[in-house]
C-alpha cells in the first residue's frame, strides 16, 4: 500500500505536507493546551512533523498512521532526530477505519479527510478513538474565494471547483 508516486516525488522533501508552517503548528499546540502525557492520534500523519514537534515541545505521546511507506519512514527518522522516538510511533498503513487501542485526548486528521469519505465520516472515525472530553482536530482545505475557472481550480491542485467548499458550506456540511 502506498500513495500515488507523484506525492512521494513532489512532497518527499517536505516536513509538513499541508499549508502549515512550524509556527502555525506551535500556535495550534498552544491553543489546544497540550499537556505532558496527552495521547494524540494522527490519521494521515505524513512525515510526522506535528506529532514529533508536539512530543518535543509539549511532552505528548501518540501514534501516527500514514499509507506512504516513505513518509512513515521519514516520520520515524524525525522522531529519532528530535529525541522523541520513545514517545511516538508511526505505522505504515491505511488510516481508513483505524481505531486506536488506547483512547486519545486529541484525535486528528489534517488534510486527509478523504480517508473516511469527507469531513463527516472522518469526525465519526476519529470519535471512535477519542476519550471522553477529548478534542477532534480536523484540517480541511476550502475555497476562500471560488476559482473563476476549472483550469484555475486544477492549478490549485484540485480536480475541479466542486472538490472543495466555501468555508460556510464546509461548516454546514
Amino acid at each position: 500500500m502506498d500513495i500515488p508516486r507523484i506525492f512521494n516525488i513532489s512532497e518527499s522533501a517536505h516536513r509538513i505536507h499541508n499549508p502549515f508552517t512550524p509556527e502555525k503548528l506551535a500556535t495550534l499546540g498552544a491553543a489546544l493546551r497540550l499537556e505532558t502525557g496527552t495521547q494524540v492520534l494522527d490519521l494521515g500523519s505524513g512525515s510526522g512533523e506535528m506529532l514529533c514537534t508536539w512530543a518535543r515541545d509539549y511532552g505528548v505521546i501518540g501514534t501516527g498512521i500514514d499509507m506512504s511507506q516513505l513518509f512513515s519512514e521519514q516520520a520515524k527518522l524525525r522522531a529519532e532526530e528530535l529525541g522523541v522516538a520513545d514517545q511516538v510511533q508511526f505505522i505504515h498503513g491505511d488510516a481508513a477505519g483505524y481505531v486506536a487501542g488506547e483512547k486519545a485526548g486529541v484525535a486528528a486528521c489534517i488534510g486527509a479527510t478523504w480517508i473516511a469519505g469527507g469531513v463527516t465520516g472522518t469526525i465519526e472515525l476519529l470519535a471512535r478513538s477519542l476519550r471522553t472530553g477529548g478534542i477532534i482536530l480536523i484540517g480541511e482545505p476550502y475555497w476562500r474565494q471560488l476559482p473563476p475557472t476549472e483550469d484555475v481550480a486544477r492549478g490549485c491542485l484540485a480536480g475541479s471547483i466542486s472538490d472543495f467548499l466555501m468555508l460556510p458550506q464546509l461548516l454546514a456540511s
